[in-house]
């Protein structure tokens, strides 16, 4: 008898204490997910995490050794950030990290990826900002060296399993390839945000008026929807960019558009992926914002190898850099801000403001 109720002693205060420490947690309602800084989080030269601490704020730098720098809370409004370090496999074990880190309950949090990228003048001008609903992987593959590939191939890349460029049918299982996102949720912040106005100015301008033969690249700066290619290798040019387009459309299976390159999302996806199997987070609450910095490919009358070390080592970086970090804060906030602002809706879930009964 003393035994037993020594068991039931036990079991009462292991589950007293389990109950204190999930009192104890963070609720946290939007993680903003950046991938690098340049030097402080408040105060010099921003990247991409600096607007977002300075301007929420994010007032509290909470400790987190296993990652590339430290948190950044705002306890009131619920909202953390992380900066990941570039890359995906930076991404994925931040995220990951993150998600199993005991001082936060992220089981209903909203992540939102706010980072800069190169895009496709097919589509749109520099210091444009894109929501992606398609996210495709450009490392998981084959590959064989461009200088040995078969004369009737357009690439060396090759997906995993086969034995030619885009062969079909698509593999059941793609192994991290590519992963959607909640079309709805997605659409719901295009909406939001579609009409937000964008900086334009004359660096920008100029960057564009050299794009003749792509009309969309000649527009100013707009809010859109297009997918995004996540390759850890920074690729650049015309022949690139064709496969980067072939490569969306191959693994959403014509669904998808090239849009935005950039290199981190797909490890953040796989990472949430993960967590959510744990019951850690819900994968479904993700948006992924990219900004444009650059274009994906060289103007006429230049080649690729010009068009790469111009926008990378001459005038001190991207021709947008600075209105794509603006661009990520004006679009991203937005939607941020209308889901901390009204989250009695939204903590159950976007398929329940949807079908609110």
């Amino acid at each position: 008898m003393l035994l037993f109720l020594n068991i039931i002693s036990c079991d009462t205060s292991l589950q007293n204490k389990n109950e204190s420490s999930q009192e104890k947690k963070i609720p946290i309602k939007v993680v903003v997910i950046s991938m690098f800084e340049l030097g402080e989080d408040e105060g010099d030269r921003p990247g991409e995490f600096q607007f977002w601490v300075e301007r929420i704020p994010l007032n509290e730098s909470i400790g987190f050794p296993v990652g590339n720098r430290n948190l950044r809370l705002n306890r009131e409004k619920g909202i953390l950030g992380i900066c990941t370090g570039i890359g995906s496999i930076n991404s994925a074990a931040s995220i990951m990290a993150l998600g199993l880190d005991e001082r936060f309950d992220l089981s209903k949090a909203y992540f939102i990826v706010a980072g800069i990228s190169g895009i496709d003048p097919e589509d749109a001008s520099t210091g444009s900002a894109v929501w992606a609903e398609w996210l495709v992987d450009g490392d998981l593959s084959h590959e064989i060296d461009g200088r040995e590939i078969p004369q009737d191939w357009t690439t060396g890349y090759i997906p995993l399993r086969k034995k030619k460029p885009f062969e079909k049918p698509l593999p059941e299982d793609n192994e991290g390839a590519v992963f959607r996102l909640d079309p709805d949720l997605v659409e719901w912040a295009y909406q939001l945000t579609k009409q937000v106005e964008l900086i334009d100015n004359e660096e920008i301008t100029k960057m564009r008026s050299q794009f003749k033969n792509f009309p969309n690249a000649q527009k100013p700066p707009q809010v859109l929807k297009g997918d995004h290619l996540a390759a850890m290798t920074y690729w650049h040019g015309e022949l690139m960019n064709t496969w980067a387009n072939d490569w969306v459309s191959y693994w959403s299976n014509g669904k998808g558009n090239f849009v935005t390159s950039a290199m981190e999302d797909t490890g953040t996806m796989s990472s949430l992926l993960a967590l959510e199997k744990g019951g850690k987070v819900d994968s479904k609450r993700f948006l992924v914002l990219r900004t444009a910095s650059n274009f994906t490919m060289q103007h006429e009358g230049i080649t690729a190898s010009q068009s790469l070390s111009g926008e990378n080592l001459e005038g001190g970086g991207y021709s947008a850099f600075i209105p794509s970090l603006e661009a990520a804060w004006l679009v991203g906030s937005k939607v941020i801000f209308n889901i901390t602002d009204n989250w009695n809706s939204f903590e159950k879930g976007f398929e329940h403001l949807k079908n609110p009964n």
